[in-house]
């Protein structure tokens, strides 16, 4: 009975200290979870977190952004979005507008429907990227697709390098680092675009959209016609028959659709007059590339030569 009852007190003083040990162990696991978590959040606060409103803005960014730890780029739209002439926004878009630090917009009233939730967001930093570019104005108003021309494209380059430099000074060096690699790249693409455009003995081209005007401002290409003033919307009957009568006074007749957008109207006018369809891309749709914007711009300077010849 005796033996029984020292066996009986070692049993229970190994299970107290079995309990004990454990006690312990959870409280270090407890402790260095709150550690990891508050590093975690640490190092979610301190990083830089920027949103774009579309795809050429978006790869303006991640080239400028390019290598710097601690900055995060996201673009607020899908990769396949298109122009935003009609862009609705979604909860999954508002989630990114919150979390983020900088927003960065192409400007010139691309974003406009941006307006009152971008004023609601009041830890935003805004960049609007065309702030510095002069626009062009038609009888719809200004033109907001600067980025098809490539010098406003290094214009807005130049403007997101010096506010990102303003807000967040610690990597401002980088950010001019990076700018300069990518705008000689711009460049070197303008100077070899020329070389293949300007020699072309025909000039007059007939564009999907208003997409392109700083583009043939920028390579003296004269747009005669423009087949869908706004994307998805057709020509009216008259609109049709004038575009029908431009292109069989082209000495080339050339129509230019776009990878984004149906080219049913465009067709409808190649089999009126004939006309060969090409397809110039506005580079408002792509892959997560940084080169894609010069890959785009280089395929469009071949299209011309091809087409114009």
């Amino acid at each position: 009975m005796y033996l029984q009852t020292i066996k009986g007190e070692l049993i229970l003083k190994k299970i107290l200290s079995l309990l004990l040990c454990l006690t312990v162990l959870t409280l270090f696991s407890g402790c260095a979870n709150d550690k990891e978590t508050a590093s975690n959040d640490s190092e979610n606060t301190n990083k830089v977190k920027i949103v774009t409103s579309f795809y050429p803005i978006y790869i303006e960014t991640i080239n400028i952004t390019k290598g710097i730890d601690g900055v995060v780029v996201e673009n607020m739209t899908k990769p396949q979005t298109g122009c935003l002439h009609d862009y609705q926004m979604t909860p999954a878009d508002m989630k990114k507008l919150e979390n983020a630090n900088i927003f960065i917009a192409n400007g010139a009233g691309m974003e406009s429907f941006l307006e009152d939730i971008i004023n609601d967001q009041k830890q935003l930093y805004v960049i609007d990227s065309s702030a510095n570019i002069p626009l062009l104005i038609d009888e719809h108003g200004e033109n907001p697709h600067v980025w098809v021309s490539i010098s406003n494209c290094i214009t807005q380059v130049e403007t997101i390098t010096e506010e990102l430099s303003k807000i967040d000074p610690n990597h401002a060096d980088q950010y001019h680092k990076n700018a300069e690699d990518y705008i000689a790249r711009l460049k070197d693409l303008k100077n070899e675009m020329h070389a293949a455009i300007d020699p072309l003995p025909n000039k007059k081209i007939v564009t999907f959209h208003e997409a392109f005007p700083y583009f043939a401002e920028e390579f003296n290409l004269d747009i005669v016609g423009v087949i869908e003033r706004e994307p998805g919307t057709a020509p009216t009957p008259t609109e049709l028959t004038d575009i029908i009568s431009q292109v069989k006074n082209l000495p080339t007749k050339a129509l230019f659709a776009e990878p984004q957008y149906s080219s049913t109207a465009a067709e409808a006018i190649a089999n009126e007059t004939g006309a060969k369809i090409y397809t110039l891309d506005p580079v408002v749709t792509g892959k997560d590339d940084p080169d894609a914007y010069i890959k785009a711009m280089q395929e469009n300077a071949k299209t011309l030569q091809e087409a114009l010849k």
